[in-house]
């Protein structure tokens, strides 16, 4: 029985976990980032490779120790660095003594037969290709319970009246979802949920304002990596809506891309008509669209020396400025601290409470 383990992203690990032992693997669970992982990172990356390179190498060398064999992750496509991250953690490892391999999962609708090979090599069991689809629309309908739960905590917290109400009951009902096994037992969990969590006492009056979060997937997508930005901006009463969950990003590399992507990329074309790599047309895109559905402010979230955000951040002003929406941009490494983030945050915060009171009619 092969030992796997993937990158940390949030919540997901619970749905791959399942998968991966569907499948006849003996998962080694990575742990959530922590200082100790970027430390390690830090220590054994190359000085400017970006953020997510570093916190990944950092988890790969907390699993490693264990016995892992295989790494799963997935790879890139376009101008960015994302698609040689597979390669540079292989080496790394190499030259530390750990022989692992890893198995990249590039976009099915490009790559097919590689995607199926893939599929067989996490296949020990050499179960049907029958059994694999049951096995991974069970894990997918889990991923999907978690992103609406996920996004539910966003609409919520910034109403609750017990400071600290929403996290600790989206805690508790994270695990309803974990145990559950069967797609009725996964659906069930994730309706349980939900009811839970909008039995969380809330103030309806609550002036409450909205904003969208553009950047790059690793960053959108694991809070120990932006300083539960989400989580924070929450408590200072605003509901956020994240332009990127996994189950959307894994849609759009896997089968097609939807609609939505497609309206994103048209929303882009006037300032960016090509493609840049990474996210950052999407960055671009997204800003214009959450200013058209009146949002009161956009957060990008880069990491440091991220290419395609860089070129994004010198096009999003003139984006702020035509469509009328206060854009803020954190770029994320190692040195960021989250007393810093919060004091910006309350003053972006507040800029926007002003914004908004001065639109309404006197």
């Amino acid at each position: 029985m092969p030992r796997v383990t993937f990158p940390h992203v949030a919540e997901s690990y619970r749905s791959f976990k399942m998968l991966m032992e569907d499948l006849g693997n003996e998962v080694i669970l990575p742990p959530r980032p922590s200082k100790h992982t970027l430390d390690l990172g830090v220590r054994y990356a190359p000085e400017f490779a970006c953020f997510p390179v570093k916190i990944l190498l950092g988890t790969y060398l907390e699993t490693c120790p264990k016995g892992v064999e295989l790494i799963v992750t997935s790879g890139g496509v376009g101008p960015c660095r994302a698609g040689h991250y597979a390669q540079l953690h292989k080496k790394i490892l190499h030259s530390l003594g750990y022989p692992v391999d890893i198995v990249v999962f590039e976009p099915p609708r490009l790559y097919p037969l590689d995607f199926l090979h893939n599929i067989q090599r996490l296949n020990p069991r050499r179960m049907s290709y029958r059994a694999i689809y049951e096995c991974v629309r069970r894990a997918w309908r889990k991923l999907q319970a978690l992103d609406n739960v996920e996004k539910l905590t966003h609409k919520v917290r910034p109403k609750e009246t017990i400071r600290g109400a929403t996290t600790r009951t989206y805690r508790r009902v994270l695990e309803w979802i974990d145990r559950a096994y069967s797609l009725v037992e996964i659906e069930e969990a994730e309706r349980s949920a939900l009811e839970e969590l909008q039995k969380v006492p809330q103030d309806p009056n609550r002036d409450v304002l909205r904003v969208g979060i553009v950047g790059e997937v690793y960053v959108l997508l694991e809070p120990a990596s932006n300083l539960e930005i989400e989580e924070t901006l929450g408590n200072l009463g605003v509901e956020v809506e994240r332009s990127l969950f996994l189950t959307g990003w894994t849609r759009d590399n896997t089968w097609a891309e939807t609609t939505e992507g497609l309206t994103v990329k048209e929303a882009a074309m006037p300032y960016l008509p090509e493609l840049l790599g990474g996210h950052g047309r999407d960055s671009i895109g997204n800003t214009v669209l959450y200013a058209k559905r009146g949002f009161d402010g956009v957060i990008q979230l880069a990491p440091f020396t991220c290419i395609p955000e860089i070129v994004a951040r010198t096009i999003l002003p003139r984006v702020s400025e035509e469509h009328n929406i206060p854009v803020l941009t954190f770029f994320l490494d190692e040195q960021t601290g989250k007393a810093g983030m919060t004091t910006r945050l309350e003053a972006f915060v507040d800029l926007m409470r002003r914004k908004k009171a001065a639109r309404r009619p006197a």
